[in-house]
């Protein structure tokens, strides 16, 4: 597949805000708005009262000028997996041109796992992410990221363009992991071995609340390298493979899942399209 062209004549403005409460037995999507191309499909119920939500942004890629944001909020007693169909790409861009990504997920003595596939920056894409998960300490988390530099199976690296990335997590209004990556053109955060090495994927999954039997059981997996601060596990991962990045960060979770969530994996049907 060839890069977008770098001749971007007009821009997406997307917002999409989602509601979650606990009606019953089950979780319902209560409140759901959106403004542009940022969608979810009807709710799924594959455990019987679970809520999952799968994300669709119709155009299929971000370029620059491109701004999309995302609110999700749960509330108490609800339980909600979001995740998305397919990788979010974001496509060269002119220098000038920016694309932001902007996602907010409120949990407020509620459970949330937010499980999207990887993100991808093509050579020259000029990409603003923002994540910022805010817990209570009566809340259940597990969540990930995971970014694939360049386009590897293409032998296209990133070695150009610029990507600034934000992935937070707050409990009770306190900043407990604040994470920064900033890379600008041919950066050698990409080259060095305090950096990413040479490698071209690089992922980031945090679960909450955790102790030490879950920290030894998430280090089982060789891959991670983890810690436990606060009740946050956090497991890092860097490789150059992002289709072998995924299977283990499915494989994770499904080690946490029983442990923090008190459930077993269920996997979203759409990974199965």
């Amino acid at each position: 597949m060839s890069a977008a062209p770098a001749i971007q004549p007009s821009s997406w403005r997307a917002e999409l805000q989602l509601g979650f409460a606990r009606h019953g037995a089950r979780t319902v999507l209560a409140h759901r708005k959106h403004v542009g191309p940022l969608v979810v499909q009807r709710p799924f119920y594959p455990e019987g009262d679970v809520c999952h939500v799968y994300l669709v942004h119709p155009p299929g890629g971000i370029v620059g000028g491109d701004s999309l944001k995302l609110d999700a909020t749960l509330g108490a007693g609800s339980h909600a997996v979001l995740t998305t169909p397919a990788a979010t790409k974001f496509y060269r861009s002119l220098p000038d041109r920016q694309a932001v990504l902007a996602q907010h997920l409120n949990v407020s003595d509620a459970t949330l796992e937010w499980l999207p596939q990887e993100t991808i920056l093509f050579r020259e894409a000029r990409a603003k992410i923002i994540t910022r998960i805010n817990l209570n300490n009566r809340s259940r988390f597990v969540g990930w990221e995971l970014t694939c530099y360049g386009r590897p199976a293409s032998r296209e690296v990133f070695d150009a363009g610029r990507a600034q990335q934000q992935f937070e997590l707050w409990i009770d209004n306190s900043p407990v992991l604040l994470d920064r990556l900033r890379i600008v053109g041919d950066d050698r955060v990409m080259r060095a071995p305090w950096g990413l090495a040479a490698r071209n994927t690089l992922g980031t999954l945090l679960a909450f609340p955790c102790k030490e039997a879950d920290l030894e059981a998430a280090r089982v997996h060789e891959d991670f390298a983890c810690t436990l601060v606060d009740r946050v596990l956090s497991c890092r991962l860097i490789g150059d493979d992002t289709d072998a990045a995924k299977r283990k960060f499915v494989q994770l979770w499904q080690t946490l899942r029983p442990r923090v969530i008190e459930r077993e994996a269920v996997l979203p049907r759409i990974w199965a399209t």
